[in-house]
């Protein structure tokens, strides 16, 4: 089994990262093999529970209030609706329900009664339910975590020298913050990050350093490619390189190896062989369905048919446990991952 290490250094990481693509694919899938099925991939389903006017400025979002992205603005779902979207959701596959909302951080309200509600109801799906829903504190992780829910999404984005750049409206530490607030309450972490967004290789190293240095590595950590709107800073970014997108799933699994590995948002853009070049690298979850929150996603039938032809099989929920019964240590990571 390989060793976890919380000491990487950037130069290490670098060096990994800029091995030669086929040395490196080589390498990680070998890692991907000797700590996971590597033939066993989740899905999961994401769903916008409350949508648009955000008074965030995340340059990539276009959930933001502030930008003309043409988002259809909407209160917070009822709760008969998301339990019928994890429904389908589970029917295509999938064992888990990611549940979005576009707040900067959560408010002890009647709309945080709601979710506390749809993650009870979700949860006695036998799903895995996962949110995220901006900066919480101590206590609102613990409500989170009394009603079940089994992962927090709180994504780093970038490097922390690289923040600013893309954020101005909450801090690198704000992020840092909320991650330890959710690992106090025994709900797993999901964190990553996105390329494309204009930021050098040396941020996504820095990005990767952050993640693997942290006490314990995120269960899931996921790699997005930036899908540009029109009417955000980034709308006219370029398409992210499938190479580049290899280069860090494959350093993500080398220095977290018992890490979901998250084939996240820009599939659409990928072809079939070029997905199987992720997996090769030693991704191990993809978002299934018709729309990731408010971007286009390839639909159930499209990744039954994929899986198919790759020979992997989907992982089931729960399948170690759930999180929030386990102490939060090392040696529970192959358990809870």
């Amino acid at each position: 089994m390989t060793e976890i290490r919380h000491d990487w250094t950037k130069e290490e990481i670098s060096e990994i990262y800029h091995t030669p693509l086929l040395d490196l694919i080589y390498r990680a899938a070998t890692v991907h093999r000797e700590n996971k099925d590597y033939a066993e991939v989740q899905i999961s389903s994401l769903i916008s529970v409350k949508t648009g006017g955000c008074p965030e400025d995340c340059a990539y979002c276009p959930q933001a209030a502030r930008f003309q992205t043409g988002v259809n603005v909407h209160a917070i779902l009822p709760k008969y609706e998301v339990v019928a979207a994890a429904q389908k959701a589970k029917a295509g596959g999938a064992s888990r329900l990611c549940m979005g909302a576009a707040w900067r951080e959560v408010r002890d309200n009647r709309d945080f009664d709601k979710v506390i509600e749809m993650v009870q109801a979700v949860n006695e799906l036998d799903m895995e339910v996962c949110c995220t829903l901006g900066m919480l504190t101590e206590s609102q992780a613990q409500r989170l975590a009394d009603a079940g829910l089994y992962a927090y999404n709180h994504n780093l984005d970038t490097s922390e020298e690289d923040y600013k750049r893309i954020i101005t409206t909450r801090t690198y530490d704000d992020r840092l913050k909320t991650i330890e607030n959710v690992r106090k309450a025994k709900i797993s972490v999901c964190s990553g990050g996105i390329i494309g967004l204009g930021e050098t290789v040396e941020d996504r190293i820095s990005m990767l350093k952050t993640l693997s240095n942290m006490p314990k590595h995120p269960e899931s950590v996921p790699v997005n490619a930036l899908v540009p709107v029109q009417g955000t800073p980034l709308a006219e970014q370029p398409r992210v390189s499938v190479w580049d997108m290899v280069r860090m799933i494959a350093t993500a699994r080398i220095i977290m190896p018992r890490t979901v590995v998250r084939l996240s948002a820009g599939r659409t853009e990928m072809s079939t062989v070029e997905q199987a070049l992720c997996f090769m690298a030693g991704a191990s979850s993809i978002f299934a369905g018709e729309k990731l929150l408010t971007t286009p996603n390839p639909s159930f039938d499209e990744d039954m048919a994929m899986f198919e032809l790759l020979g992997l099989t989907p992982r089931k929920a729960f399948k170690n446990g759930r999180p929030n019964q386990l102490p939060i240590t090392e040696s529970a990571e192959v358990a809870v991952s």
